[in-house]
């Protein structure tokens, strides 16, 4: 079985189809699928598919989405395997789990890239940290399970998987600045600081890549213009970071130069406190 989470959400198994039309048995797939190999319990699935106003029928109508699933495993496997569907959509005291590998979801590929790329962020292997977090995001397809409709457990999901996207991406970007890559970086970075706006490590990342891409004025006018979103829409000046990292600008820092060695973390870790 091969599911994706990273994008429009598909489940195949031997190149087949598997997946449900109907809203709620996706979602119910989609939270399997997020715990391969582990139980989801019951009334987790339930709190998905209808948050905290349950229907009297709750427990009967999950369990006849339930079998809906495995009639689909059951014909993408075929003739011949009886209890297969059963051995791979397992019911367990007090829930129901996803007997499959994790690597047979992409979650888990694009988490597991991740981490070995971070791990070589920190110790040093700047290209084979760029590498594994490059790979990594190259798992993502679009938004995480863009085309299903999400209850609250699916959302928190959603939203920590988001998150740790955009954190690998200003990792490789650190890795791609201490690399020397900066004039690359300044179209993704111009794009990444308009759809977050109020992101400081983002608008550092910017302003170092175009300070050595000897735009110095632009660097310092992507400062003034963080700023004043910040103290406009929050009424908060920029961290003490980057109000160190604007100041190391205007003084023209060596620091800010491209340094090749032991030296660990982002230029704007640099200047933190």
């Amino acid at each position: 079985m091969r599911i994706r989470i990273l994008g429009p959400f598909s489940a195949e198994v031997d190149g087949e189809s598997i997946m449900p039309s109907a809203g709620k048995p996706r979602q119910i797939l989609a939270l399997l699928a997020l715990y391969p190999g582990r139980v989801v319990p019951v009334p987790t699935l339930m709190e998905e598919i209808w948050g905290q106003d349950l229907p009297n029928s709750a427990l009967t109508t999950l369990q006849t989405y339930i079998l809906q699933l495995r009639r689909r495993l059951g014909t993408a496997l075929g003739p011949g395997r009886p209890g297969a569907a059963k051995d791979v959509l397992t019911t367990r005291h007090g829930g129901y789990l996803l007997q499959v590998p994790p690597e047979a979801v992409d979650v888990h590929a694009y988490e597991d890239l991740v981490a070995r790329g971070l791990a070589a962020f920190e110790g040093g292997d700047d290209e084979g940290a760029a590498a594994r977090l490059r790979a990594g995001l190259a798992q993502w397809e679009g938004p995480a399970l863009v085309d299903v409709r999400v209850g609250p457990v699916l959302a928190i999901e959603v939203m920590r998987l988001e998150e740790s996207r955009l954190v690998a991406v200003e990792r490789r970007i650190d890795v791609d600045l201490r690399l020397g890559r900066h004039t690359e970086l300044l179209a993704e970075l111009t794009e990444l600081t308009a759809r977050h706006p109020q992101h400081e490590g983002l608008h550092s990342q910017l302003m170092v890549a175009l300070y050595r891409s000897g735009r110095q004025g632009a660097a310092l006018d992507a400062y003034r213009r963080l700023r004043g979103r910040l103290i406009g829409e929050l009424g908060v000046e920029p961290s003490p970071q980057l109000q160190r990292l604007h100041q190391a600008m205007l003084t023209v820092d060596p620091a800010l130069d491209v340094v090749a060695g032991p030296r660990r973390g982002s230029t704007f870790d640099l200047y933190a406190a």
